[in-house]
């Protein structure tokens, strides 16, 4: 059983996965930006003792404007130059950074939520998010940052004119040569999101038919009835259309989720079982590993024993999966959420990389995707989200730990039991899998019930 206190450590702006809240909220203010970009440009000056570099991109919210603007005058005014390339997908800020050898990237988006929140990611010189301890580093130096540089040393911003085209030249690179998708029909869901523009652009050269949803952000719209949040919309063209696949991105693209030609939902954990079949068939699996995280299924770890390879499982979060990835030598992870990672080509997760790499095979092997999912056959899996007060460790919920237990008991080796908090919002996490569906119901039922009971909101 999970325990909240030590996976989330009292932090004042980072969360799990860089800043995220609501705009014009702390800590989604102007002002923590603009102390953040100066912070963030100190911190780096000192590590590096050259001069710094850094480029800023972000997703269609209206709120990326503000916060665009103040970080880029946070990092000029300690004397750095700014790389602007305006809304492109969190991996392409990755691939950008390196590929334009910058010092270090920003990335500014929420991801998924809605269009009133926004967030900032960092990534280091080579793609990579920064690590757990140096964004508390520059959390400490952005509560007490005052100092500015000489009026002779700041530095300038300027619009990178080519940062599409350089990613779609990336990402087209990482599809087999020989290979066309001449022939195949996509339905692309681009959630009005920073991907609205390169999606349809990378499928389309390479030779795909290309139906296309939400792909007119205005600022609002994005992950409004569209987007991996919603694949049941894309399922349903998919068969309207008579496509061969659908692909759904989240509002930054980093997240990706497929529905095959019958329109049905084909998650993470199908395409790790996939890809991890290829790899090995090919020879290019490292370390006969697969990393993913403590929500992927039981069914995805028992392929992937039967065939002599080993599942490293690690605490919810792409960054985490990454950390293990790296540490292990493995070269493909991901969450059953749909982020993605084939760390021989990117450094975090990338649903158009992720789609182009289930399309090669498909081509390849002349497969459908409902051919290539039905591999495994995943155990249902219940998960239940509801509001609370308070991220209170588990092991103190009266009655939690006795109840957890004597349900573990009844799964046997035959289901078990995840508990969780948000790392961006006031949600508890309740997951339960195993082969009855009728069993797991009634298991996730009563463990959210003691769980909300005592802290809560009332709306479970």
């Amino acid at each position: 059983m999970n325990n909240s206190a030590s996976e989330f450590p009292e932090r004042k702006i980072f969360g799990t996965d860089g800043i995220r809240g609501v705009t014009n909220t702390y800590p989604m203010t102007p002002e923590i930006s603009l102390a953040l970009g100066k912070a963030l440009t100190k911190y780096l000056s000192g590590k590096t003792g050259g001069h710094v570099k850094i480029l800023v991109g972000k997703d269609t919210r209206l709120s990326g404007y503000v916060f665009e603007q103040a970080i880029a005058s946070g990092i000029t005014s300690m004397g750095a130059d700014v790389l602007l390339v305006g809304p492109l997908p969190t991996p392409a800020i990755a691939f950008l950074t390196s590929n334009m050898r910058a010092t270090a990237g920003v990335v500014i988006s929420a991801s998924h939520n809605p269009y009133t929140d926004n967030g900032i990611k960092i990534f280091d010189s080579t793609g990579f998010k920064l690590p757990d301890r140096t964004e508390a580093e520059i959390e400490n130096m952005v509560l007490g940052e005052k100092e500015l540089s000489p009026p002779s040393l700041t530095g300038k911003a300027k619009r990178i004119e080519d940062a599409v085209g350089r990613y779609i030249v990336f990402l087209k690179n990482t599809f087999p040569d020989n290979l066309t998708l001449d022939g195949v029909k996509i339905v692309v869901d681009c959630a009005n999101g920073a991907a609205y523009k390169v999606a349809p652009i990378i499928f389309e050269e390479l030779g795909a038919e290309v139906i296309t949803i939400g792909t007119d952000p205005n600022g609002t719209n994005i992950n409004v009835n569209c987007g991996s949040l919603r694949p049941e919309i894309l399922c349903e063209e998919v068969v309207r259309s008579g496509s061969d696949i659908g692909i759904a991105l989240d509002g930054d693209a980093d997240r990706v989720v497929f529905c095959d030609e019958n329109g049905n939902e084909v998650d993470g954990d199908h395409v790790l079982a996939i890809c991890s079949s290829e790899m090995l068939e090919t020879g290019t699996l490292a370390t006969d590993t697969v990393v993913a995280t403590q929500m992927s299924n039981m069914a995805l770890e028992n392929y992937l024993s039967k065939k002599g390879l080993r599942l490293e499982r690690t605490r919810v979060g792409d960054r985490y999966v990454v950390e293990a990835m790296r540490g292990l030598g493995a070269n493909l992870g991901g969450e059953k959420s749909g982020h993605l990672l084939f760390l021989d080509h990117s450094t975090t997760g990338d649903g158009l990389l992720a789609s182009l790499q289930i399309l090669g095979i498909m081509k390849k092997k002349g497969k459908s995707l409902s051919e290539l999912a039905g591999i495994i056959d995943l155990f249902p899996q219940i998960l239940n989200s509801f509001e609370i007060k308070e991220k209170k460790p588990f092991e103190q919920i009266p009655g939690l730990v006795e109840l957890v237990r004597e349900s573990e008991k009844i799964l046997g080796d035959k289901g078990r039991i995840n508990l969780r908090y948000s790392g961006t919002e006031l949600l508890a996490r309740v997951m339960v899998e195993g082969e009855d569906e009728t069993l797991i119901n009634g298991i996730a039922s009563r463990v959210s019930s003691v769980i909300s009971e005592n802290i809560g909101t009332g709306n479970l």
